[in-house]
């Protein structure tokens, strides 16, 4: 009986012992905790100031060689002017002619613009410091009915970041709030628009990320979290993890931003917020999973972590490398702005995974088992592979749905996809109006749609084009006879009525000649009208180029064009050698591939029908197919790489058939969860009034759901299991875990679960 209670007593020590940490690995766990807080203190700090270093001028994206920017260079030399106005439009209340007593009140309103304060960049700081002439003059309209008063900002001081903001914001702030103390009881009304205004509109409805955007998506992944870990505990933790990875990325993407290293949009701030929480979690799903799996096995936490983290590193990094390295083909594209989204994303994936892999497991080791509370797992020797052969488990019977019917499965979905593929060609991304950028009513929309009914609707950005001075005369008669211009006069301003054209500036042998068009600068109608030029233009001079902004916006329409034809393929190829290292096959990286992009293809297809009859979009930002692809190929082949890279270590043990069916019902709720989570995160950037922004959260957003559900439960499970051992070719896999020799079979022996392949 002594020696049975001694046998006992011993037995319980030993599980105590195994169960035991050890304390350098306890000790180390709370320097990387500590570490990643000093971090999250610097990377937050840096975070609340991306908004002060974002560029939002299509201008500024275009590359060096294109067109319009070389014209912008030439125009630098006619003045030295950085100018970026702001254009107030004044008309009367109800509408109607302006009387004397209105004239005097837009008058009065124009004297006190340079006074007004701008406290959100110091006590004395007005207005009047950042403006160029501070003799503001109203010009009224021929028909009588509104004033437009051009109030010419600083471009360069403007934009400098000072803390959070910039004067440009806070000068359309303070025009604003003047228009409604000094016109609005005078019975008239203003709108601030031009291109400061437009730019201030910009950066107030990229403000939110900071703040809501991120909320949002925190709240999300929070409730997804605790649906699926039953756990107040560790999705916390998991949050916290994501906003450390976020806070370390945002701390080098500022000094890179800040440097002019890089170009930050707040479209590319928005998506790496979305993008470093949505891949965190993903990261994160994934080692939880493998650490709550081993825990049923092991007693001690730090032997079921240390193997977790084996088990999980391996297809974690792959995903991350297959990420990344594609953002980083974003470098060869001509556009700034999406050459920028690369580094940008790419930093948000690298601090994604350094959190992943190091604070995450940190957190892991010093709660142990009680991470998971109150539903900890015990060790009781259980595996999720059993479902394969239960009757119950949802996973379980997709496992041995697919193994009966593989080809019928793989077939009906291929049909399915392309069927919703065939779409694809209704897709519009051949530019959108400034109106339909913004879905909410903004001010300097309104300020351009006013200005339209009673100015020359180009008025306010005008063509430019730049000609040998021995060619001007014939330029500017081409220019004035193109039906789509309304005026054309040589030099930096027009000739005043009743005054004769005065000799042009010749800046290096060249002359400026600018024109107002009869469409907005941002119509389709504007750059035809720069595309007929360019064209008349070469029979006069071949060195004549034309600029301007409805020339910018024809130019971003090109380069993404070229960045689709060069980007796709080159994305596709870095990809599939990732994926071809990773399986030791090629064979199988193909089908991931080829899966991947049949189901992108279906989720254009079916975007393009959401948004011409749903949600009404007339067209579409051309960098959205790029984007589109970037983040679906590149992420949705994320859970075909959590999928494989397990189906090919269950098929060393138990042979390919049969590997692709544990494989499959083992990662189904994870990978499910995390499709999930990352779908729903992305959609989170529909919170912003932004049509760019809504577009990539519905097709990152469904297009992930296509992904999880479909490619990865039926489409590749049931190919690779149709296939059988031939899908890791060339490479050959036995069943003992070894490679087979000259003439054996090339999956080894299989075991007997392993069902033979369906007709």
């Amino acid at each position: 009986m002594a020696e049975g209670r001694t046998q006992s007593s011993d037995a319980r020590t030993n599980a105590r012992a195994a169960a035991r940490r050890p304390r350098w690995a306890l000790l180390g766990a709370a320097l990387v905790i500590l570490g990643w807080l000093v971090v999250g203190g610097l990377g937050g700090q840096a975070q609340g100031r991306l908004s002060g270093v974002q560029s939002n001028d299509n201008a500024t994206f275009l590359p060096e060689n294109a067109e319009s920017t070389l014209v912008s260079h030439a125009v630098e030399g006619f003045s030295d002017s950085t100018e970026l106005p702001y254009l107030v439009v004044v008309d009367k209340q109800g509408g109607g002619s302006l009387g004397q007593a209105d004239l005097a009140a837009v008058q009065q309103f124009a004297e006190q613009v340079p006074d007004l304060a701008l406290p959100g960049i110091g006590e004395d700081a007005t207005l009047g410091d950042y403006l160029e002439d501070t003799a503001v003059t109203p010009v009224p309209s021929e028909d009588g009915e509104a004033v437009l008063i051009s109030v010419p900002l600083d471009g360069e001081q403007g934009t400098e970041a000072a803390g959070e903001t910039t004067a440009l914001a806070e000068g359309a702030t303070a025009l604003r709030e003047a228009i409604g103390e000094t016109l609005e009881p005078a019975g008239l009304q203003g709108y601030v628009g031009g291109p400061g205004g437009l730019i201030a509109d910009f950066s107030e409805a990229f403000a939110g990320i900071d703040g809501i955007l991120l909320l949002v998506a925190l709240v999300v992944v929070l409730v997804i979290l605790l649906v699926v870990y039953r756990s107040p505990v560790l999705p916390l933790a998991v949050l916290v993890s994501a906003v450390l990875g976020l806070s370390a990325a945002s701390l080098v993407v500022y000094q890179l931003a800040k440097s002019d290293v890089i170009t930050l949009s707040g479209q590319s701030q928005g998506i790496l917020f979305i993008l470093v929480v949505g891949a965190a979690t993903d990261y994160a799903l994934l080692l939880v999973s493998r650490f709550k799996e081993a825990l049923h096995d092991e007693p001690s936490a730090w032997t079921a972590l240390v193997r977790a983290w084996r088990g999980a590193v391996e297809p974690i990094g792959a995903s991350a490398a297959t990420v990344i390295l594609g953002l980083l083909c974003l470098l060869f594209a001509q556009l700034r702005s999406t050459s920028g989204l690369g580094p940008v994303g790419a930093l948000g994936i690298a601090g994604a995974l350094l959190a992943s892999l190091t604070f995450l497991p940190a957190v892991l080791l010093l709660f142990g088992r009680k991470i998971f509370w109150p539903f900890a797992p015990r060790v009781d020797h259980e595996h999720a592979e059993d479902v394969v052969g239960s009757a119950t488990g949802l996973w379980g019977r997709v496992a041995r749905m697919v193994g009966s019917h593989p080809r019928r499965t793989w077939g009906t979905t291929l049909v399915v996809l392309l069927a919703a593929a065939a779409f694809v060609p209704q897709f519009r991304a051949s530019g959108a109006t400034i109106e339909e950028t913004f879905l909410t009513d903004v001010d300097s929309i309104t300020a351009q749609e006013v200005l339209g009914e009673h100015f020359a609707a180009g008025a306010a950005q005008p063509l430019q084009v730049v000609v040998p001075e021995g060619d001007a005369d014939a330029a500017l008669g081409v220019v004035t006879g193109d039906p789509g211009i309304e005026t054309a006069y040589l030099g930096l301003t027009p000739p005043q009525p009743g005054q004769e054209q005065q000799p042009p500036t010749v800046v290096d042998g060249d002359v400026l000649v600018q024109a107002t068009t009869t469409d907005s600068a941002d119509s389709e109608g504007a750059e035809d009208t720069v595309e007929r030029l360019r064209e008349s233009l070469d029979a006069v001079s071949t060195d004549a180029l034309v600029g301007g902004n409805a020339a910018a916006n024809l130019d971003v329409l090109d380069a993404s064009s070229r960045d689709l034809r060069v980007l796709v393929p080159t994305i596709l190829g870095v990809i599939f050698v990732v994926l071809a290292l990773l399986l030791r096959s090629l064979l199988a990286p193909l089908v991931l591939v080829v899966g991947n992009v049949v189901s992108f293809a279906a989720t254009i297809g079916v975007s393009a029908l959401v948004f011409d009859h749903v949600l009404g979009f007339t067209g579409g930002d051309p960098a959205i197919p790029l984007y589109g692809f970037v983040f679906l190929v590149a992420l949705g082949i994320d859970y075909s790489i959590f999928l494989m890279t397990r189906v090919r270590e269950e098929s060393l043990a138990r042979g390919t058939r049969t590997g692709v069916l544990v494989g499959l019902a083992v990662t189904g709720g994870v990978i499910t969860s995390a499709g999930i989570v990352l779908a729903a995160t992305f959609s989170a950037l529909a919170v912003l009034p932004i049509q760019f922004l809504v577009q990539i959260a519905f097709i990152v957003g469904f297009g992930v759901l296509l992904d999880t559900f479909v490619v990865r439960s039926l489409l590749v499970p049931a190919v690779a299991h149709d296939l059988g051992p031939r899908v890791w070719w060339p490479a050959r896999l036995v069943a003992d875990g070894g490679r087979s020799g000259p003439g054996r079979h090339a999956d080894g022996p299989h075991p007997p679960a392993d069902p033979p392949p369906a007709p």
